[in-house]
C-alpha cells in the first residue's frame, strides 16, 4: 500500500471550532499524554480533547496503532475513519484494519513494513515539542536518568542519583513541560522510556539507550530507523556506573539532519481538514474524558 496524498474526507463531524478528539492511552506516566495533546495541539493550532480509541478523529504519537486495528478491522458502523500521523505499532498486527483507517503518516519503517505502508517519510510527533514548548534551556552539566514509568521508585536509582551530584532523577510521571525542562537542561541523558529517548532528540540532547525490561523493543528501532540513529541494544542499568566513568562531551547530534527532516515531514503531512482556520488557540484538554463506550 503507498501512502495516498489524502484528502480525508470521512472526517467526523467536527468542525474546526470544536476541540479536536485525540486518542491516547491513559497513563499514570502523565508525560506520555501530555506529549501527545501538546505537539498535536501545536501542529493543528487547536484545542485538544481526548476520546476513546473508537470515536477519536485522530490517533497522533505513541505506540497505539494495535489498538486501531483492534477497532478498525472492520469499518466503524457510523462510518468513522481515524486518521494516523505518527503513531506506531508495539508489536506486528493484521494489517487488514488500514483500509478502514486514513494514514497521514507512521512513526518510523518497521510500523510501515509491518503494515504493508510504502512511505519514504516517518516522524514521531514527539520530535516538535521543543517548538510546541516554545523554550531553549541551557545545558547544564548534570546527567539526566529517566526510568520508564514501572522503575520511577528505583531504589538503586534513587540511591545512585543521590551519592552523585551529576545525577538527576527525572520522573515521567510529571507534566511535559516539567520532564522536558530537565531533559533539556542535561548535558545527557541515560533512558529506559521512548519518550525519554525522543524529548532528548527533540532537544538535541545526547542520549543512551538503558534496558526497558519487558517492554517490546520494536518501538524503539522504529523510531530509531526513522531518524536513521544507530541503536543496537539497550544498556543494563547494571552498567551505568561504568558508562558514566567512560563518558565524553557530546557535540550535534550526528542525526540531527534527520530529525529535522523528520520533523519537517511531520508538519507538512499533518491533515488540512484539522488544521484550525482561525487565530491560535490555547492547548487544552478535558480530563473527564475517558474511554467508556458511548450508549
Amino acid at each position: 500500500m503507498t501512502l495516498p496524498n489524502p484528502s480525508f474526507p470521512q472526517l467526523s463531524t467536527e468542525t474546526n471550532a470544536d476541540p479536536i478528539t485525540l486518542y491516547w492511552q491513559p497513563t499514570e506516566n502523565h508525560f506520555s499524554g501530555d506529549l501527545s495533546r501538546l505537539v498535536t495541539g501545536y501542529a493543528a493550532d487547536r484545542v485538544v480533547q481526548h476520546d476513546g480509541p473508537a470515536y477519536a478523529s485522530l490517533y497522533a504519537a505513541g505506540s497505539i496503532l494495535q489498538v486501531a486495528a483492534r477497532i478498525f478491522m472492520r469499518p466503524h458502523a457510523n462510518g468513522a475513519r481515524p486518521i494516523i500521523w505518527g503513531s506506531g505499532l508495539l508489536h506486528p498486527v493484521d494489517a487488514s484494519f488500514v483500509r478502514n483507517v486514513d494514514i497521514a503518516l507512521v512513526r518510523g519503517p518497521v510500523t510501515a513494513a509491518l503494515l504493508g505502508v510504502s512511505s519514504r517519510q516517518f516522524g514521531d510527533p514527539g520530535l516538535l515539542i521543543a517548538e510546541a514548548l516554545g523554550f531553549n534551556a541551557t545545558q547544564q552539566d548534570q546527567i539526566g536518568l529517566v526510568p520508564d514509568g514501572d522503575h520511577c521508585d528505583s531504589p538503586e536509582l534513587v540511591a545512585l542519583a543521590a551519592r552523585d551530584p551529576r545525577l538527576i532523577l527525572i520522573d515521567v510521571r510529571q507534566s511535559a513541560e516539567t520532564v522536558c525542562a530537565q531533559v533539556a537542561s542535561c548535558a545527557h541523558i541515560y533512558t529506559s522510556a521512548l519518550n525519554g529517548l525522543i524529548a532528548a532528540d527533540a532537544y538535541g540532547v545526547s542520549s543512551t539507550w538503558m534496558d526497558p525490561g519487558d517492554v517490546p523493543l520494536l518501538p524503539y528501532y522504529d523510531y530509531a530507523a526513522a531518524i536513521e540513529r544507530p541503536l543496537s541494544v539497550p544498556l543494563p542499568w547494571a552498567d551505568l556506573g561504568d558508562h558514566l566513568r567512560r563518558l565524553s562531551p557530546a557535540g550535534r547530534l550526528p542525526y540531527a539532519d534527520a530529525i529535522a527532516a523528520a520533523q519537517a515531514a511531520l508538519h507538512t503531512t499533518f491533515p488540512a481538514p484539522l488544521r484550525a482556520s482561525t487565530d491560535a488557540v490555547a492547548v487544552e484538554i478535558d480530563a473527564t474524558q475517558t474511554d467508556t463506550p458511548r450508549g
